[in-house]
């Protein structure tokens, strides 16, 4: 009796350890998973928990045949929205939202986000899932600060985003919104999945909790305070969960004002293990959009550039970084599925293959997520409606704009052949 107790304990001592095997870790600045270095293509998927869900918007059927398209290709990482905030039918927005007032939620979609990490589970797949978004097409800022009186939210396709912009700088100094949003991560991380019985804080389907999708201070004047909320908020997480990596979502320098220090100040935070930066040539004006194919020499030269700078300081901090936003607009700025994509899949062969000659060097540039997922998505009309199916450009981006859909063999074929190459490091 006593040698079987023994056993049991024993047992039950080696469960826990295996289980945090597979958890993607930090470890001497680098991602590993399954105890092997982790070096990664992956995409973005704001919509998944849509798609899994079975209200408006659900399609679990397509939902699997993306899944299966993505894993064969090698791309296991995918960063995901957990929810769209605030009211419905408002032009440019996500819906249907998961959260319609602070603390009521749409059970469709947490049904939804369950069901996603289930079957990413099942692939061996790996989400990010953020949490919340300085940008009007998911609610986040706007909605937080609503419902602390601040007033109601401009909208950038009617006021302009200066308007907005002016509008959510007050969030990094609303202590009323932040623990509206505060309400809601606790909500989030503490939950149970209803179709594995996993407490989402013992899922190895979840690589990372992030904070917000591209969280900024819109202004210098709030950037102390914007530090300060990114600090409690990694805090608030990292008491709630002891298993999963936490990041910021950040756009680098970008975000922050242009200010490096900043950025490595909220980066050297003692619960965010890895850091982030997007990157939009477009978006930034470092491309024109009649020249998007002559102007690339530019933009690999700038993406190096801010690349090379944000390196610089996660090999200070001894920090993975991950690009985990960038895009670039089909050839002639066209929006339709039979539009070339030349230009795209010069830049992107470009950055994949960053990512491949570090994993191959050891370096710390560890992985990437370009933006964004399209897939077997067939859109309807240039400006989303209800009722169309989603693609990787959300309701306030032209649709097809920067969306990777099936049917774009060539880039398809540059993601497989930089996915193999880091799948032979060792």
């Amino acid at each position: 009796m006593k040698k079987l107790f023994v056993l049991l304990f024993s047992a039950m001592m080696v469960i826990p350890a295996l289980a945090q095997n597979d958890f993607v870790k930090v470890k001497d600045g680098h991602f590993v998973r399954a105890g092997k270095p982790y070096y990664y293509v992956g995409t973005n998927f704001w919509y998944g928990a849509i798609l899994g869900s079975e209200g408006q918007g659900g399609d679990r059927k397509r939902l699997k045949r993306e899944l299966n398209l993505m894993k064969r290709m090698g791309i296991d990482n995918l960063r995901i929205l957990v929810g769209s905030d605030g009211e419905r039918g408002v032009t440019t927005k996500v819906e249907p939202t998961l959260q319609v007032a602070p603390g009521v939620y749409n059970d469709t979609i947490l049904a939804g986000l369950d069901y996603l990490l289930m079957e990413m589970g099942k692939r061996n797949m790996v989400a990010v899932l953020y949490l919340n978004n300085s940008w009007e097409w998911s609610g986040g800022y706007g909605f937080y600060l609503e419902h602390a009186g601040a007033g109601k939210a401009p909208r950038p396709n009617e006021d302009g985003y200066p308007a907005y912009m002016k509008f959510v700088s007050q969030y990094a100094t609303n202590t009323k919104a932040h623990q509206l949003f505060y309400d809601y991560v606790k909500f989030i991380i503490s939950r149970t999945n209803r179709y594995t019985g996993k407490r989402y804080v013992d899922d190895p389907a979840i690589m990372s909790w992030q904070i917000g999708n591209e969280p900024r201070a819109f202004s210098k004047e709030a950037l102390p305070a914007f530090e300060k909320w990114l600090g409690e908020a990694s805090s608030l997480i990292r008491s709630l969960d002891k298993h999963h990596l936490i990041s910021i979502g950040s756009e680098g320098a970008w975000g922050c004002e242009e200010d490096f220090e900043v950025y490595e100040r909220i980066c050297a935070d003692k619960n965010v293990d890895y850091c982030n930066i997007h990157l939009w040539p477009y978006n930034w004006s470092w491309v024109r959009p009649e020249h998007l194919i002559e102007d690339l020499p530019v933009a690999r030269k700038n993406t190096k550039e801010y690349i090379d700078k944000h390196l610089a300081i996660c090999d200070r901090l001894n920090k993975p970084l991950v690009m985990e936003e960038f895009g670039y607009p089909r050839d002639g700025f066209k929006f339709t599925l039979d539009t070339p994509v030349e230009g795209r899949n010069a830049y992107y062969k470009y950055v994949f293959s960053l990512v491949a000659d570090n994993a191959e060097s050891g370096g710390k540039f560890a992985g990437c997520n370009f933006w964004g997922w399209g897939g077997l998505a067939k859109p309807k009309h240039e400006q989303w409606q209800v009722g169309d199916d989603y693609t990787g450009d959300p309701a306030q981006e032209a649709q097809g704009l920067n969306s990777v859909f099936s049917t774009d063999k060539g880039t398809l074929r540059i993601v497989k052949q930089e996915v193999r190459r880091m799948s032979r490091v060792k």
